[in-house]
């Protein structure tokens, strides 16, 4: 079993590779998608929020208006990867920030 540090490591270099790996949305598109910072035009805000907040209701509507805005199946493939690698992001260091938190109370 992995211990902490060898969890944080592979946590840490999935971030890396999915905003600065190589692939077909740009370093900035894949940021902003990670932070769900709006800023990549309306049917993309809306899908990428829609990821983020109620992943299950992301429908093919919302894929068809992400291609018609000009965005390929890569380019939209990656985006929705960066939004749920970094909603999932959050929730790990706020869980860890918690843990911390709970853990210090006890000492």
């Amino acid at each position: 079993m992995a211990d902490d540090d060898d969890k944080r490591a592979a946590h840490q270099a999935l971030v890396h590779r999915v905003l600065s790996g190589d692939g077909k949305a740009s370093a900035e598109r894949r940021a902003l998608a990670f932070g769900n910072d709006g800023g990549l035009g309306p049917p993309l805000d809306a899908l990428i929020d829609k990821v983020v907040t109620t992943p299950a209701q992301v429908s093919e509507a919302d894929l068809a208006a992400a291609k018609a805005s000009g965005c390929t199946e890569d380019e939209l493939f990656e985006l929705v990867v960066c939004a749920a690698v970094g909603t999932s992001a959050r929730l790990y260091d706020a869980g860890l920030a918690a843990l911390a938190e709970a853990t210090a109370e006890e000492a």
